[in-house]
Parts: C-alpha cells; structure tokens; sequence
C-alpha cells in the first residue's frame, strides 16, 4: 500500500483517500470500491447495506448523550471523472493513480486525483472509524456513477436511507455552503451519415487537430471564458469550407459530457490542389483564436497533416449538417441569475462528439436552477435537430435543488464557522449539478447542506486538493456534529 500521505493531517482522512486512488473507481467501474467500503464496515462492527446497484450506506450509532439528537446522513459519491493528458499510458481500469504532495497540495502525474468526490469519502469513514468523537447517529451514504448522470442516486430504493439532516460534502470551496444547486439532462444530439466510397486518386486526406486548452468543470468552470475544441472545429470547418471543397471523414472530441472539451480531431477528404490553401487557413486560424483567448485559454494549438487516405467519407448533405449543428448548438452561460449576483443561472456543454458507422452523436449536459429553462434550452437544440435532419434524446434528467428560507442546519455551521474561524460562513447557490434535489425524492424533503475544502481544476489532469483546507473543513464538519446534541 502507497504512503505517500503519510505524516499529513487529518491523518485518518488521508489515509483513507490514498487508499482510495489505490482503487479504479472511474464511472461504471465502483465494483471495487464499494466492496472496499463494505469490508471497512464490517471490519468495525458497523451496519452495512450494498444495494443491488452498488451504492453502500453505513450506519453509526450516536454517541452517548446524542441519542435524541437529529440524526444526519453523510453523503457524497465515490466514481471519479478519468481525465489524462493526451498520450500518457494510464489505464483508469486497471492503474491506481499516481498521487505526490506538493507543497501544500496533492497532484498527481497527468491524471484527474479524484478528489472529487473521494474526500467526502474519505471525510466520512474518519468519522465512522473514530471512537471518540461525539456525535449524533450517523449514517453514511456513498453512491455510484453521479459523474455520468447521477445513476447511483437514481436508482437508491425510496426509504432505504433516512435521518433527519443531510450534509453533502461534494462542494468545492472552503467558506461557502451551498444550499441550492442547478438541475440538469444530458442532450444527445444523432446526425445520420450517408456515406461516399468513391475515393478519387486526386483527393488526399488530412487530419486536423485542435489541441492544448485547459478544459475545466462544465458547472464550475463555464464561467471562465474558457474555449471548447469541439465548438472551435465547427467554427474552423465552416472557415475551410468557404474557400476548399472538403468532405468529413471522421470527427471526435472531448472525454466527457461534463467537462469543457479539450481537444477535438477531424479527418477531412480535399483535393490535392487545396492542400496549401488549408494549412494556410490553419495557421491563419490559430492566430486567431490565440488573440480571443489570449487570457483565458493562451495555449491552443491547431495543426494539419497529411495521412493515408481513408476509405470513405461523408456525403455534401452529411458534412454541411455536422458542421451545421457544430456552429449553431449553443455552449456556454445562456442565463445569470438576477437573484444572485454573479450565479450562472443556465448553461450548456457540448462535452463529447463521436463518429460511428451510422451517425455522429454530439453530447451536452444542460444545466439551469430554473426548470422551465432548462426545457426551453432543449427545444432551441431541438429545432437545430429538425434543421440538420438528426434526432435529440435527453438522458439522466435530473432536478435543480431549490433554497429552503428556513434551515436548522445551516445556521448551525454559520455559528459555528463564526466561532471557530472568526468571519461569516457565506451561504451560496452552485451553477453545478449535485444529489441533493435529486436525494430530497429518496429521503424526504429534510434539511440539507453541503460543503467542502478546497478542489482545484476538477475534471482535468490538474486537479489538485489543498491540504490544509481539507484539515480545516474537516475540523469544522466534525465541530458541527459535535453541537448538534
């Protein structure tokens, strides 16, 4: 087993998350995970149910004298985003990931850490693990898949789980509790392909890539200004196509629906005659890009090279609709609260673009705190479909979080923040989608909250978790249950 979190404090917390990034738990892939959890469990005597989908939920019962306090559910998700550079050798199936403490930091080298959501975790078997910290019931609640559409939550059995406060720990930001949070679906986007097999010997194929952005959270991060390589390939297609007779071969982008695409490659079918003209174009448009995003986005690379010819391409009909609905599919904030200075209100990301043998399928996660939105955003795409001969599908719709005015549990961490840390608790609304609206369906319409230390550039390789905001939130999630007699 890794040491490398040794000697860091909490000592349990990080003990436990090193033992974690021990463990494949990407997506789709909690087998070993949740049967870790349950052996940590059982290992301490403690209640433990594995439901049939594999979330695990943990009971602890209250220490002496919080018999007749609320009790309070823990909750957070232990899949991760796999994210890595392009060209590292990792395997997310199978590696465990190679973390390394920098100064007050944990990194690691070219992949996403799984901070988020593994600290919840790891925050929450500290305290499950402990045997004197005073405290009401506890019941932890781990859950699977939340990255790739909340499955895990969704498909929790209705009653399984009860208390009566729920403390989600899968927020981001030291100081701030988040007491609502945007809703969302993911969009699926399906264009047809019709394809061409009459490869003439004058055409030559060209493979263009869009590389080097930073990416980010698509709830987080939409507000940074950051670029999106598949949006930008649409852009730059269009751009070629004004001046060069082309034909897409093949197109892909992006990792996954809820991160901003970091790269996006397209094999495009041209005359011989036109090869100058679109690396011309190329280097004309990444001088371009590089003056919009010089601050936000600085180091975006786009080359062309030749490659041996394919064996079919897409039809006229079948380039100018993928182009189509690259150019006109929207991405980024579409509304801002007029609520809440500075809270994106709607948004989308186009996340994920595939090519099949049948069709190309763009992927995007909308999200808004205002339902009626959200579907509207919906219809827009739904029009761009009909125009663009394709089919729109919605998956893993789920609901916004809406702010209760009344919350116990809230003004009980904002005195105790006050107390232990001598400034104000700030109480905030997320523009990213979390379980809470959704565990309001499944255990009741209870006191909720949720927090979090410090995570920087979730969903990217950089990802990286401040050390000491995680000893500190944690102090403070345990100082709070601790008042909750």
């Amino acid at each position: 087993m890794s040491n490398v979190l040794k000697g860091l404090m909490p000592e349990k917390v990080f003990q436990f998350f090193e033992e974690l990034t021990q463990i494949p738990r990407g997506s789709g892939n909690e087998k070993g995970v949740s049967d870790y959890l349950v052996k940590f469990a059982k290992d301490r005597n403690l209640e433990v149910i594995q439901d049939d989908i594999l979330n695990v939920i943990i009971k602890k019962p209250a220490s002496k004298g919080y018999e007749k306090a609320p009790s309070v559910i823990l909750q957070g998700h232990c899949d991760i985003v796999c994210a890595k550079e392009e060209g590292l050798k990792f395997d997310f199936e199978k590696d465990p990931i190679d973390i390394y403490v920098d100064g007050d930091v944990i990194r690691t080298k070219g992949t996403t850490l799984g901070a988020d959501n593994g600290i919840a975790v790891a925050m929450s078997m500290a305290i499950l693990d402990s045997k004197d910290m005073m405290h009401p019931e506890i019941t932890a609640l781990v859950t699977i898949s939340e990255e790739t559409g909340m499955d895990g939550v969704l498909g929790l059995e209705k009653g399984l789980v009860k208390g009566d406060v729920l403390i989600n720990i899968d927020s981001e930001e030291e100081g701030t509790a988040l007491s609502s949070c945007a809703g969302g679906v993911d969009n699926i986007v399906k264009t047809p392909i019709i394809w061409n097999n009459d490869i003439s010997e004058n055409t030559e194929t060209l493979e263009i890539s869009i590389r080097g952005l930073l990416g980010g959270h698509s709830g987080m991060e939409i507000n940074k200004n950051r670029a999106n390589a598949i949006k930008l390939m649409g852009r730059l297609l269009e751009e070629m196509k004004k001046d060069i007779k082309l034909n897409i071969s093949d197109i892909n982008g992006g990792e996954k629906m809820n991160a901003i695409a970091k790269f996006a490659i397209a094999k495009i079918v041209m005359d011989k005659k036109d090869s100058e003209d679109a690396i011309v174009i190329l280097e004309k448009f990444e001088k371009i890009i590089n003056n919009e995003f010089k601050t936000s986005d600085p180091n975006i690379k786009v080359e062309g090279k030749k490659i041996t010819s394919v064996s079919k391409y897409m039809n006229d009909s079948t380039t100018k609709n993928i182009i189509d609905v690259l150019r006109l599919i929207p991405f980024g904030i579409q509304t801002m609260s007029a609520d809440i200075e500075g809270l994106v209100e709607s948004s989308l990301n186009i996340g994920v673009l595939t090519t099949d043998e049948n069709e190309v399928i763009f992927n995007s996660a909308v999200r808004s705190s205002v339902r009626s939105l959200k579907e509207e955003i919906n219809s827009r795409i739904q029009i761009i479909a009909d125009l663009t001969n394709s089919k729109m599908e919605l998956h893993a719709n789920y609901p916004e979080w809406e702010f209760k005015p009344v919350s116990d549990i809230r003004e009980k961490m904002k005195s105790v923040y006050k107390d232990m840390y001598g400034k104000s608790l700030k109480i905030d609304a997320i523009h990213a989608g979390l379980e809470c609206g959704l565990l309001k369906e499944k255990v009741g319409d209870i006191d909720m909250i949720s927090i979090g230390p410090n995570i920087y550039d979730v969903h990217t390789p950089n990802e990286h978790l401040s050390i000491s905001s995680t000893r500190r939130v944690y102090e403070f999630l345990c100082e709070v249950l601790k008042r909750m007699k």
